[in-house]
């Protein structure tokens, strides 16, 4: 990661300081050498600072992901500090024009409730409750301004259904949980992949057509993302019909032509949000929960190796941009799009591949833990 500059300036658990010392925590966990320690407890220190000029309250730009990540780095003044701004932020029914989990209540939430603070997820996703509307399958929320209704979990009613059932199964609320249901009720109602399949549209009617393409495959607006949200329900709900909807997210995944780029804009990105290291996290749930061999998690992290930049800074990814005049974009260190997301999910398959742990040292908020399939219908979330 050396290769590449981290924006002291960005706080975010998206593509800023809270992300990349989260992985660090990881890398030093896993490798047990100190320079990652090290490294995750000064970036930690850059991150208190920061807390008290942070205006945003969001889980992937703002202070929600600044206080999970704070909180699991044992930084609990400065994690108690970022909640008490998210609070004064707070108008009883959003922070923002954004009503999802990337920047509005149900990452807002998730954030809280990985923080320690109940109260205040209760408080973020509450207004879901009232504000659903009626739809032939089931219900979905307006998320931005404009008309379009999003149905994955970035932006749309999967973001939602996670954060409700999470929150709803934590504080013992079974109406936030039905909620949840009926959310994901109408998102398997629009299922386009047929009976074995699992294939979404992007939103309804088409949120900018001319730049989002109506069929997504990764973890924010596809089905590597829609099958967490399933996971989350089959095992609070203990309904099997959740894990078959999981299989069939596998199954389009896997038939769909990825890591390849079978043509212009399909596959440019390897990163966690919305590229293949998204989707090797779902694979290595698979192979956890699901009893699969490694075979697809190979090609995937295969291919992630192919496409590495190596040099004597170091390791680091490009992302591609067919329409840019320079398709190879400069690589990035955060999460979503970076060092920091691809090198969190590597670090978990060469655990798997040498029999260890199958999960992270600090779990993400809208990332189910694996586990035994004997656990579902537990009630436990312990993500």
């Amino acid at each position: 990661m050396e290769a590449c500059a981290v924006d002291t300036d960005d706080p975010s658990l998206y593509q800023g300081l809270a992300g990349v010392v989260l992985t660090l925590h990881e890398a030093h966990q896993h490798f047990g050498e100190e320079r990652y320690g090290h490294g995750a407890e000064r970036g930690a220190d850059v991150l208190c600072e920061m807390v008290d000029h942070v205006e945003d309250c969001s889980l992937y730009f703002g202070l929600a992901g600044a206080a999970f990540a704070l909180r699991a780095l044992g930084r609990d003044e400065a994690a108690d500090s970022a909640l008490h701004r998210i609070r004064e932020r707070f108008d009883g029914q959003r922070w923002n024009d954004m009503f999802e989990l990337f920047k509005g209540n149900a990452g807002i939430g998730l954030g809280a409730l990985r923080a320690g603070a109940v109260d205040l997820a209760v408080s973020a996703v509450t207004p879901y409750l009232t504000t659903a509307d009626p739809t032939p399958w089931g219900v979905n929320w307006p998320v931005r301004p404009s008309p379009p209704r999003s149905h994955h979990i970035a932006h749309g009613t999967l973001g939602i259904v996670y954060a409700l059932a999470a929150i709803g199964d934590a504080a013992g609320r079974d109406d936030m949980v039905d909620m949840a249901l009926a959310g994901a009720a109408d998102v398997v109602g629009r299922n386009e992949g047929g009976g074995e399949g699992f294939l979404v549209p992007h939103s309804d009617p088409p949120h900018k057509p001319e730049l989002i393409e109506r069929y997504s495959y990764g973890w924010c607006n596809g089905p590597a993302g829609d099958a967490q949200a399933f996971r989350l329900l089959a095992r609070i709900t203990g309904d099997h019909a959740w894990t078959a909807l999981t299989d069939r997210c596998w199954n389009t995944v896997r038939a769909s032509g990825l890591p390849q780029r079978i043509r212009p804009g399909f596959w440019d990105n390897i990163g966690r949000c919305c590229g293949t290291a998204g989707v090797l996290a779902f694979a290595c749930d698979r192979i956890v929960e699901r009893g699969d061999d490694f075979g697809f998690a190979h090609v995937l992290v295969t291919d992630l190796a192919t496409r590495a930049i190596v040099d004597d800074a170091g390791v680091r990814w490009s992302n591609h941009e067919h329409r840019a005049t320079s398709t190879e974009l400069e690589p990035r260190v955060g999460w979503a799009m970076g060092n920091a997301g691809i090198v969190r999910e590597v670090l978990r398959y060469a655990r798997l591949r040498e029999g260890g742990t199958s999960g992270y040292a600090v779990p993400w908020p809208d990332h189910p833990i694996t586990d035994d399939p004997s656990s579902a219908g537990t009630g436990r979330w312990d993500a």
